[in-house]
């Protein structure tokens, strides 16, 4: 009988061990309160349920005050020196009461500093620090390898350049030449304070962040808000975020950021620090269940701008995802207003540029947006913000229609009549919807002038059509762009059909002239997607050229990379076949450059084909980089992978380390989520 107790003891206790119930880490403090386990429900789980208890949600500290008296001692050397910090005040400030279980804390006057500057990092402001040390949501796995390192962004990449001279623009930036203050000193320079002062501020005291938000209004914030009537960006935020330095700190990383690219006296350190400072401020603030998370999806939205305008964009889009989750938070779509308007049109908008570039699918359903499809004649004014977002619908739809071509046909000719006949019918209707749009539009959305390319004073290959405010701009290169893909697309007639070729032909024409002659700075975003598949149907050499020239010049005027725009255009026009003999007087500088580059990277020469007058300057030899080597591009016809998983509900969300859910009863007192022009 022994040896049995003895056989059957450990079979009980293993059994008993597994029926034992786990201990879990997100139940309810209530549940902890009783000692019982919690089914983690939500937003009330069944215990508190069943005994109808107040389901509290949230973290529980203890906080220890220990006192040292005598400090570990460390012998001394030449090499190195240790010193400690205790940050056990700064994190037990993040909890409610939790400072109240410290004593008060004698601070020591602070050590002078030999060359007599001294930085003060306050309490509760993150220390900068370096981008690759700090650790934050990779989108690693979202792209397959081959093309994660190399692969520019759909909308823009940006490059440093030694000089930017504004040969053919009077819409010139004030921030790109020699003559701006401090500008003789580089911004890499570590014995500079840097770190903006915590809390609400009346207005910016200090030299550097005024240029950098002056840079950020006049620059950045123009196509920010080109797609929103109230300029939120540009003029409403800022003043917000005088109260907010998570939020200050995001737009002095993009005004820096701007700079950088123009102006080659700036680096990119100090744009580092200020998104390494707002990134910090977001991952604290998304741990925080009573936060304030239209603050959150805000910056959020602009620290994905800042990373978009970075080289390798692809490589940084730490908070791509991440923006588009807290805009689903927050419940943003079309019906919204305010600020929940700006920030969704700006990141849909974003998306939908790249997915013409990559030939994706738009991530978020267009069907799921809410937009207000009625194209009946507009008879009041001041509405052309909402044709702009209809015409934007129309695009994704279009896109989406595009990149799920079928790559094979079907094994029956009857199915494959069949599921032609049907995207046909999808195609008729996408065409009708534009034809309406076009049709039932205000007349201030119509060109205001129209000049033939041989009226026109600069003499350019493309007729000049004016255009008065930005977000009819906006619309009008979206609208014909939705054109020229309709007529590539047509499941029936191809694109050298002749109807479908006079189609393409004719909007194409009229982006060039759109963009050829626009003095606004702010559709730059979408003038370089609008030009780049507008310019793919052209064939003669004096319109191909110009084309390059406004590529050019937006690079000039915006720091953007766009040599592979060129390389890609070169390549469908058969540049490369037959490259452009240079003048005798250039040959020998590019024979030098033949012996450092690929020949097929060489810059083209602009052939003297236009008359005398012409405003236009000829392209030099070293006026753009050298196109980059030929690499694989992610596959196309594919859901958007970098925000696929941008919902908070999905297993694999954004910011996997930090999130925590918002407490649905708190209600946030910041002006931003109560001002009546930041309703949502």
């Amino acid at each position: 009988m022994a040896g049995n107790e003895a056989a059957t003891t450990p079979a009980a206790d293993a059994a008993q061990a597994v029926n034992k119930p786990k201990r879990v880490r997100t139940g309810c403090l209530t549940c902890r309160e009783r000692h019982l386990k919690c089914d983690e429900a939500l937003p009330i789980c069944q215990n508190c349920k069943k005994s109808n208890r107040q389901c509290k949600r949230g973290v529980r500290l203890n906080f220890i005050d220990t006192h040292v008296k005598a400090p570990p001692e460390v012998p001394p050397t030449q090499e190195w020196t240790v010193s400690f910090l205790d940050e056990s005040r700064e994190i037990a400030n993040e909890y409610k009461g939790g400072l109240s279980k410290y004593s008060a804390l004698d601070l020591d006057p602070p050590a002078p500093v030999e060359n007599g500057m001294a930085f003060d990092f306050s309490a509760g402001i993150p220390p900068p620090t370096s981008i690759a040390h700090q650790p934050l949501p990779p989108i690693q796995g979202i792209l397959p390898d081959p093309f994660a390192d190399d692969q520019q962004n759909g909308m823009f990449e940006p490059q440093r350049e030694p000089s930017h001279q504004h040969a053919h623009s009077h819409t010139e930036s004030t921030y790109s030449g020699s003559h701006l203050p401090g500008g003789s000193s580089s911004y890499g320079n570590t014995e500079q304070p840097a770190t903006p002062v915590e809390g609400a501020r009346d207005y910016l005291d200090t030299q550097e962040e005024v240029l950098f938000m002056q840079v950020f209004v006049e620059e950045v914030g123009l196509w920010m808000d080109s797609m929103d009537p109230t300029k939120h960006f540009s003029r409403l935020l800022p003043f917000h975020a005088l109260g907010e330095p998570m939020l200050l700190n995001a737009f002095l990383a993009c005004g820096a950021r701007h700079l950088a690219l123009v102006n080659p006296k700036y680096t990119e350190d100090k744009a580092l620090h200020y998104y390494d400072t707002a990134t910090r401020y977001l991952l604290n603030s998304l741990q925080n269940p009573n936060r304030d998370t239209v603050i959150c999806a805000t910056t959020a939205v602009i620290l994905n701008v800042y990373e978009i305008m970075c080289e390798r964009a692809l490589q940084r889009m730490n908070h791509i995802a991440g923006a588009r989750a807290l805009i689903k938070e927050c419940g943003w779509n079309a019906r919204s207003t305010g600020i929940g308007a700006a920030c969704f049109w700006l990141n849909v908008g974003m998306e939908l540029l790249s997915c013409l570039h990559f030939n994706w699918q738009v991530a978020w359903d267009p069907d799921e947006w809410g937009v207000n499809m009625d194209f009946s004649q507009e008879t009041e004014s001041g509405r052309e913000e909402i044709w702009t977002y209809r015409i934007v619908y129309i695009v994704a739809k279009v896109a989406n229609f595009r990149a799920t071509i079928p790559r094979h046909q079907e094994a029956s000719p009857r199915n494959e009549h069949m599921r032609l006949e049907n995207r046909y019918r999808e195609w008729q209707r996408l065409k009708n919807w534009a034809d309406a749009w076009n049709e039932g539009i205000p007349r201030t959305m119509h060109p205001m002038a129209y000049l033939f390319p041989g009226q026109t004073i600069s003499q350019s290959a493309f007729p000049e059509v004016w255009l008065i405010k930005r977000t009819t701009i906006v619309a009008r290169l979206f609208y014909h762009t939705c054109m020229c893909l309709l007529a590539q697309i047509n499941p029936y007639k191809g694109p050298e059909d002749d109807e479908m070729r006079e189609l393409q032909i004719k909007h194409s024409q009229l982006i060039c002239g759109i963009t050829a002659h626009v003095k606004d700075r702010g559709v730059a975003s979408v003038a370089l997607r609008s030009l780049a598949i507008a310019a793919e149907c052209l064939t003669t050499r004096r319109e191909q050229e110009e084309v390059l020239q406004i590529f050019d010049k937006i690079r000039q005027e915006t720091g953007w990379r766009v040599g592979f725009l060129n390389s890609e255009l070169k390549e469908k026009w058969g540049w490369n076949e037959d490259p452009v003999q240079p003048p005798p007087q250039q040959q020998q500088q590019q024979n030098f450059a033949t012996t450092m580059q690929n020949p097929a990277n060489m810059q083209y020469q602009q052939q003297q084909t236009l008359q005398p007058q012409v405003t236009l300057q000829p392209m030099q030899a070293t006026s753009l980089p050298p196109a980059p080597p030929a690499r694989p591009r992610p596959p196309v016809g594919i859901l958007n992978p970098l925000l696929a998983t941008a919902d908070f509900a999905m297993p694999q969300h954004p910011y996997q380390a930090y999130y925590v859910a918002p407490n649905p009863q708190y209600v946030a007192p910041n002006p931003l989520s109560q001002s009546q022009h930041f309703t949502y």
